[in-house]
């Protein structure tokens, strides 16, 4: 009897630092630090079907292009390991990871698939393995295979630049669209080249983030935040960005954050901060009177009163009608 082989990927929401930074050797590449989120992910099966080329693998849904591209390139790799001839088989794929707003659904969709097809092997591939395969597959990844560590991760060489630490500072965050929750066209955005004032920028930020880390300090955490997704703006140029900025400032959040290839953005506060549950009511309600649609609610640290934290008119989903290469409508967070 095939075994059936099952994977799951995570989500995120967005990014806390995008930028280009230095490598070891002192070399320049794009990097990012992902705000992990828990709840939402990709889940995938997969089944051999043994005497079949490899080009026969086929997935439910169809459209996931992505994904399928990486259970490919998995299927050579297990089977050279395991010493089988490869194969096609049938990869299905459900989530609940609202698409077009930046968090990933595109890497989840693809680490679950590795991670399917490798366990229909008997095999559990490292991490770093993992992202190989990934941006092979979609060119770039989400560190979404390191399931919430905090690093600094090279998007587009599936490698890690630096581990900040092993967790980071506990924050509350309530999730926004913005845009009205319409997907980002990232193809279409502005390529602007970074110069050596963009660099040197980027790496002061990168020293304030590790130093927030370390000392678990979402204050200092949120400014850069705040200013990673400023420097975004010069190429998003989200026009409610100043209000959403306006209202952190006036609930006493520490900041603000954003996905820097979507729409999803994030207010955020020190879990410690004195009256949150106030600050985010007042956060809400200012949202919610700037016609910016509220989503999630959610912390980074695992607690029972996360749960009693007030949160937006978001609308649960099942699994994705389309998939990650498609054009899509815009989609609502799970509520917390």
């Amino acid at each position: 009897m095939i075994p059936i082989g099952t994977g799951h990927a995570p989500c995120h929401h967005g990014e806390i630092l995008q930028g280009v930074f230095l490598d070891a050797d002192g070399r320049s590449c794009a990097g990012l630090v992902t705000l992990p989120m828990a709840g939402p992910g990709s889940r995938a099966e997969f089944v051999r079907r043994p005497g079949t080329a490899p080009e026969a693998l086929t997935a439910v849904p169809a459209d996931r292009t992505k994904a399928v591209r990486a259970a490919v390139l998995a299927v050579a790799e297990c089977a050279e390991r395991t010493g089988q001839p490869p194969c096609g088989g049938v990869l299905r794929l459900t989530g609940d990871i609202p698409v077009g707003l930046g968090m990933g659904s595109s890497t989840s969709d693809v680490i679950a698939a590795v991670r399917a097809v490798a366990d229909s092997y008997g095999l559990r591939p490292a991490p770093e393995a993992v992202a190989r395969l990934a941006v092979r597959a979609e060119l770039a990844c989400d560190p979404l295979m390191l399931d919430g560590r905090p690093v600094l991760f090279a998007q587009r060489e599936g490698r890690v630049l630096e581990t900040l630490g092993p967790a980071l500072p506990p924050l509350v965050v309530v999730g926004c669209a913005l845009g009205g929750g319409g997907t980002v066209d990232t193809l279409s955005l502005p390529v602007r080249e970074p110069g050596e004032g963009d660099v040197r920028a980027y790496e002061r930020l990168r020293r304030l983030l590790r130093r927030a880390v370390a000392t678990a300090d979402a204050r200092l955490l949120g400014e850069v935040a705040t200013a990673s997704a400023l420097r975004g703006q010069q190429v998003l140029r989200h026009p409610e960005f100043e209000t959403l900025t306006a209202v952190s400032r006036k609930v006493g959040a520490v900041g603000v954050q954003i996905a820097h290839s979507g729409a999803v953005a994030g207010v955020l506060f020190d879990p410690a901060a004195p009256g949150l549950r106030h600050r985010v009511r007042g956060c809400l309600r200012a949202l919610d009177a700037h016609g910016i649609p509220a989503t999630r609610t959610f912390t980074t640290f695992s607690t029972t009163t996360s749960k009693e934290l007030p949160h937006g008119p978001a609308h649960r989903r099942g699994d994705r009608p389309a998939g990650p290469d498609t054009a899509r409508r815009p989609a609502r967070l799970p509520a917390l």
